[in-house]
């Protein structure tokens, strides 16, 4: 595995780092709790020191996962990074939309970042994970409710008393982040970013270069389409988000799967999985820090880590990328 310095820190993350939504279970048709574990330990095991989660997946359940799988270990050897503002337990702020819990409960979910708030939040993510300082401390989304100051003064209270080592964000456009960086000094925003969702090269990635901000992306695997897996009539499980995301439906499964048949030869030649060369392409883009890569078992956790014992030639990303621009996904 190899590292990369998350910007502004003193903090090396593993460049495939375990995103553990999907271990939580929510909008993914459940967890297996067992399952989840081992593939945080395994993947540790393999170099994986980096594990992103928040409170709402799983309504807790993701980050009481993680506090069991890095229990025993070396503290000062793992990254944690959660996140604070999105409540399913308070009505405030923007209405997100409504969802069940894993046992099926109906709940609507909030994004909120009020001050009191994220100061609650942040003592309840440290009882679940079973330790005593978060590495990497950020906003789940924006929370046009509660002014950016506001927000970011109540997480450098929380550097100041030692509960988080640093500051970043999610789901922030530029301009949102040159506000934030008013009031506290960031790291990084994570968000989404693949082979079909390039949004951020337009105005984040020059913006963050320029500025020296990380850039954590999340869904390189865009939730499984571009490993190969999910074919043209794939049927989800129930209460699994991805039956409802255009990716996955009409015409661009096929499109896809056509694409990824463009890239098998190479995949083959260097002995690695489709899902890996996705990785990898990924982490030779301008700007971006480390993958957030997720598995809900050991055998998926092991192909994840195993991507960054390859390398890709500035050759192979621009035959990869020659490919890409005869992609297209109907919107």
């Amino acid at each position: 595995m190899k590292y990369r310095k998350l910007a502004n820190t003193d903090l090396l993350l593993s460049e495939v780092t375990f995103g553990a939504w999907a271990a939580g279970g929510w909008m993914w048709g459940g967890t297996e709790r067992k399952d989840a574990v081992a593939a945080i330990r395994v993947s540790y095991s393999m170099g994986v020191t980096s594990i992103d989660t928040a409170p709402i997946y799983g309504q807790g359940t993701s980050e009481e996962i993680v506090g069991e799988a890095i229990r025993g270990l070396s503290r000062d050897r793992i990254q944690i990074l959660t996140k604070y503002g999105m409540r399913w337990d308070l009505k405030k702020g923007d209405f997100a939309f409504s969802s069940k819990k894993n046992s099926g409960e109906d709940i609507d979910i909030y994004k909120y970042a009020g001050k009191e708030s994220i100061i609650a939040e942040c003592e309840a993510s440290l009882k679940r994970l079973g330790t005593d300082y978060i590495d990497l401390y950020q906003i789940h989304w924006p929370d046009s409710t509660t002014p950016i100051e506001e927000s970011m003064e109540a997480v450098s209270r929380l550097v100041e008393q030692g509960k988080i080592r640093y500051a970043g964000v999610c789901n922030y456009n530029a301009a949102q982040l040159a506000e934030a960086e008013k009031y506290i000094t960031l790291a990084s925003d994570q968000v989404p970013y693949s082979m079909v969702n390039r949004g951020i090269e337009a105005e984040l990635i020059p913006y963050c270069l320029q500025n020296h901000k990380s850039i954590l992306a999340y869904s390189p695997l865009e939730r499984g389409l571009l490993t190969g897996k999910i074919r043209r009539g794939h049927v989800f499980a129930p209460g699994d988000h991805r039956k409802e995301v255009k990716f996955f439906k009409g015409d661009n499964l096929q499109r896809t799967d056509d694409f990824l048949e463009l890239l098998k030869p190479m995949a083959a030649e260097k002995h690695i999985t489709l899902g890996q060369l996705v990785i990898l392409w990924t982490l030779e883009q301008p700007g971006i820090t480390i993958t957030l890569v997720g598995a809900r078992n050991s055998e998926q956790a092991i192909e994840n880590a195993n991507a960054g014992e390859t390398t890709l030639s500035a050759e192979d990303v621009t035959i990869i990328s020659s490919y890409l621009e005869q992609l297209e996904l109907v919107a």
